[in-house]
């Protein structure tokens, strides 16, 4: 009987030995988000407030947007905020923080805009929705829609 206890204890052991290691691992792993937007400069502009809070309060995450539809709009050169507030200068902020902006080449096709218009952080890729699958499925990222 005391050997099967000894074993038991021991595997018990093991098992809260492996979890905390592993619990050890996860925690160290760099969080990785992506940022979708598909609904024009009012959601774009909650977007980099939220995001501006998230790198303050976890400033080693990293942060993708992608923009598709009207979501572009803000990567545009002059957007503005419905307070005026220009959207470059906060791109060119969050950009220097790491953050990362990707537009949707089909969305630039379909709205006839010259690629020139972008802001120049804002990097293309050739569809948004599948940018966002690829980055969900194979990067690990989390998905928020703000």
């Amino acid at each position: 009987m005391r050997t099967s206890l000894k074993v038991l204890c021991a595997a018990a052991f093991a098992l809260l030995l492996n979890t905390a290691l592993g619990a050890h691992a996860f925690a160290a792993e760099q969080v990785k988000v992506v940022y979708h937007l598909a609904d024009g400069i009012d959601q774009a502009a909650r977007a980099m407030a939220n995001i501006r809070n998230h790198l303050r309060a976890e400033p080693d995450t990293r942060i993708v947007v992608v923009g598709n539809g009207d979501g572009i709009r803000f990567l545009l050169a002059g957007a503005k905020e419905r307070s005026g507030r220009p959207f470059d200068a906060q791109v060119k902020n969050l950009a220097a923080q790491g953050v990362e902006f990707r537009v949707c080449t089909n969305t630039l096709t379909s709205h006839d805009i010259p690629e020139s218009q972008l802001l120049p952080e804002a990097k293309l890729v050739p569809s948004g929705v599948v940018e966002v699958a690829r980055l969900q499925a194979k990067e690990g990222y989390v998905y928020l829609r703000p």
